[in-house]
């Protein structure tokens, strides 16, 4: 990587830099560093090899106002602190296996419960407080971020030595690229996902009920009281849950519905439509005021989308006060939770010899 606003081999000046400087140094003694990926439009994203978490992300409102979208932290130790995976590299699991067990090949794996009876977001300590490994940096054309992480055999419980790779591209027209690979060496499941909460308005002293939402689903996935998946797939018609055209967050959000009083609003998994096709378009979250759009891209069979139901204005806010009930929402591309325990949905089995691959795109724009 070249430093500054070189000139590139043929002359052409770069369009995106990628510039590297100290975080901090974890409480394992580990160092940290932050990577600011930057283009000629003004668009930005900040992302720490802590937990591979996305610490800001700015982007320009209908009037040209630059302000940064996701929560997060001022500083490294607030990061170590246990809180609700901001902006973070999730794994090995996204979301939740009940009661912290599965079976595979007539072997009982069993799992730290960090979630009541069941596991969450890969357990005590998921791919969100690791140091990763930086592998490679580009600018240019594009701004590339190529981390890397050896999850050892049953680290957190999970059978096989897994070797992951995340690239983060940040490309010319303001979106992001989230690339996901794996290998293992011993039959494993596997399901990465990335966790940053977002507000469009880049004010996060509103919360995300006047922003509206959008997701390609005719189904979406009831739980219990423990937030686990029933095993059903239930249409979103007549319900809180229809989001096949765009509406506001909070028009249903505190809906009389027992789905929405179980998650506290709304925190479940969404069945996107033509997985089969692949990688497609998703869903779409706008804000008015500010005319900021997220669009959300990938090939992955399903959604979460989380409201910040469980924020509680404990945590600072990097410029002051502190990050209320329903200040940021997640758009989490995954496959189901609990997978592993429901042969019904799609599988997340990695089998020595193959690679787990998928990408997600988080595209940003204003209207």
């Amino acid at each position: 990587m070249k430093e500054g606003n070189e000139e590139m081999s043929k002359g052409e000046t770069k369009t995106i830099k990628v510039e590297k400087s100290d975080y901090g140094v974890a409480e394992r003694g580990e160092k940290v560093e932050l990577f600011s990926l930057k283009n000629i439009n003004g668009f930005e994203v900040d992302i720490i090899t802590y937990g591979g978490r996305i610490t800001s992300l700015k982007t320009v409102d209908n009037k040209g106002k630059l302000e940064n979208v996701v929560l997060g932290f001022e500083n490294l130790e607030q990061y170590e602190k246990d809180n609700p995976f901001f902006g973070a590299l999730v794994g090995r699991y996204g979301n939740r296996i009940a009661k912290g067990k599965f079976s595979l090949n007539n072997t009982d794996y069993t799992l730290a419960k960090n979630n009541g009876e069941n596991s969450l977001h890969g357990g005590l300590k998921g791919f969100d407080k690791v140091v990763w490994k930086v592998v490679d940096i580009q600018d240019g054309d594009k701004g590339v971020l190529k981390l890397s992480y050896l999850s050892k055999n049953m680290e957190e419980g999970f059978p096989g030595n897994l070797t992951t790779m995340v690239t983060y591209t940040l490309n010319s027209d303001n979106s992001l690229d989230v690339l996901y690979e794996a290998t293992t060496d011993k039959t494993t499941v596997v399901n990465l996902t990335q966790h940053s909460y977002f507000n469009l308005s880049g004010d996060f002293s509103q919360t995300i009920l006047d922003h509206e939402v959008e997701i390609d689903a005719d189904t979406y996935i009831p739980v219990d009281g423990g937030l686990i998946p029933t095993g059903e797939l239930a249409m979103v018609e007549g319900t809180p849950f229809d989001f096949r055209e765009a509406k506001l967050v909070g028009k249903d959000i505190n809906a009389e519905n027992e789905q929405i009083k179980l998650g506290g609003g709304f925190d479940h998994c969404w069945v996107l439509n033509d997985y089969e096709s692949g990688y497609r378009s998703v869903a779409k979250a706008y804000h008015p005021e500010s005319g900021r759009t997220l669009e959300v891209l990938t090939d992955e069979p399903g959604i979460q989308f989380y409201t910040g139901n469980f924020l509680d204005g404990t945590l600072p806010a990097p410029n002051g006060g502190t990050f209320a009930k329903r200040s940021g929402f997640c758009l989490e591309t995954q496959h189901y939770p609990d997978s592993p325990n429901q042969p019904k949905f799609p599988s997340v089995t990695l089998e020595p010899g193959d690679k787990y691959s998928t990408k997600t795109t988080f595209k940003f724009s204003t209207k």
